[in-house]
């Protein structure tokens, strides 16, 4: 059995807080604002593989009414939403992350976010592609506002 699932997320940009995505500290001038550490690729893949296996969604499983999860570490989260599936007979077989941004330039990250996913889910290093892409001045990407991220997940049955 193959499963497939859909996630995104979007964040404005704050300053004073540090960005990170995928589980990489990114050098900018501004982080995301969040009630987690807003880390937009590790949420949009936890609403894929939830989504995959008819699961839910992040603010269902992590509420941001719920003070537990205030500054929460979002890599932890994925991998809390990854054992769910886990426990009902799926794992992670690949995904694909696409990231939405003017700025930062993201090229020098993105194995690492990728190889920082899949370490995080125990998956082969190659299974998880994190690609960069700009909305060409358009939105409020294009003013520089904030991010987004989509991402695909493919489940199989262990």
């Amino acid at each position: 059995m193959t499963r497939v699932g859909i996630g995104y997320d979007s964040h404005r940009f704050l300053a004073g807080r540090p960005l990170v995505l995928g589980g990489v500290a990114v050098p900018h001038t501004h982080g995301l604002a969040g009630h987690s550490d807003a880390d937009a690729i590790a949420h949009a893949l936890t609403d894929a593989i939830l989504g995959a296996a008819g699961a839910g969604n992040i603010g269902q499983l992590f509420p941001d009414t719920d003070p537990r999860w205030k500054d929460a570490d979002s890599m932890e989260m994925l991998v809390t939403a990854h054992e769910l599936v886990r426990d009902r007979g799926l794992t992670l077989a690949q995904a694909d992350c696409a990231v939405i941004t003017e700025a930062p330039r993201l090229a020098p990250h993105l194995l690492a976010m990728g190889a920082a996913l899949a370490a995080r889910l125990g998956v082969e290093s190659g299974a998880i592609s994190v690609k960069a892409k700009t909305n060409e001045g358009m939105g409020f990407i294009g003013r520089g506002e904030g991010l987004a991220v989509i991402a695909v997940a493919v489940l199989e049955a262990r």
